[in-house]
């Protein structure tokens, strides 16, 4: 897959309205989960206890935490996009953000992404992107929203 290459405002701009590409797929394993509950202390059963999950979960087995599948966005998003010719890029929030359906282990997912508005804040380049993570053979996505970057292009 080619990524889409950015490297200006103008770029950017003319891209509002369009779809910037989709990510790899990515299988979300049980010890990428094991080890997202470890740094983020959330151990909850849902999401670790394998043979309670099994028996006990609606789901017939673990799930991934919403925020470990939030937090691949940035590994999917540069699979898709190469903003170059910048001083620096800043997360800068995430709008109407929401949560669709849980992601089970096992389940492969990639990202949708779609440049939804660009504004020129005297030289930094304000970007929402609305971004999409879809789950393999399921019709819902695990979540849709938008995310806000901003950046600083070179001259």
């Amino acid at each position: 897959m080619d990524k889409k290459v950015i490297s200006s405002f103008a770029e950017l701009e003319a891209l509002v309205g369009q779809e910037l590409g989709v990510s790899d797929w990515h299988e979300i394993k049980q010890d990428q989960i094991n080890l997202f509950a470890d740094a983020t202390l959330d151990h909850q059963w849902i999401h670790v206890d394998v043979e309670k999950a099994k028996k006990e979960s609606t789901f017939g087995n673990t799930i991934a935490h919403g925020y470990l599948t939030l937090s691949l966005l940035p590994y999917l998003w540069e699979q898709i996009v190469e903003v170059q010719n910048i001083k620096d890029q800043i997360n800068y929030g995430i709008e109407h953000f929401k949560f669709n359906q849980p992601v089970i282990v096992g389940s492969r997912v990639r990202l949708h992404v779609k440049v939804g508005s660009v504004v020129d804040l005297r030289g930094t380049t304000k970007a929402t992107m609305t971004v999409k993570l879809e789950i393999e053979g399921n019709r819902k996505p695990a979540y849709d929203g938008e995310i806000v970057f901003l950046y600083h292009f070179n001259s």
